[in-house]
């Protein structure tokens, strides 16, 4: 095997796990319900709002990484194995978004064992 195709197949490998996913395959982490125990359904519904206002802006910037990420990797394996560096400067929101998901399952969940109303 010539040194080319050893360090291409390292440079693909290398650029698929760096790779931003898409925000729809980023799964909540988890977070008690009982975080937002003790507080009204004025003060979670407040929460909630902010949290699926947090969660759509983490998640189009998660997209907009992904779909840049899916540029660089596409331009690295057929014409420009330098291109491999941009995968490495996008900015991956996962961490952020999962947590801002996992909150707003928590906070939705506890509304409901309340029995407080859900607005969208």
């Amino acid at each position: 095997m010539t040194r080319t195709a050893i360090a291409l197949g390292l440079a693909a490998s290398l650029c698929l796990g760096a790779c931003a996913q898409q925000p729809d395959k980023i799964d909540a982490s988890y977070v008690s319900p009982n975080t937002y125990r003790g507080m009204s359904c004025q003060q979670m519904a407040a929460e909630r709002s902010e949290l699926q206002r947090k969660v759509k802006d983490l998640s189009a910037s998660q997209k907009s990484a992904a779909n840049t990420d899916a540029v660089a990797t596409g331009l690295a394996m057929m014409l420009f194995f330098p291109a491999a560096i941009a995968i490495a400067s996008t900015k991956d929101s996962e961490p952020a978004l999962s947590s801002a998901k996992g909150h707003l399952d928590a906070v939705t969940a506890r509304m409901k064992a309340q029995g407080c109303p859900l607005t969208s």
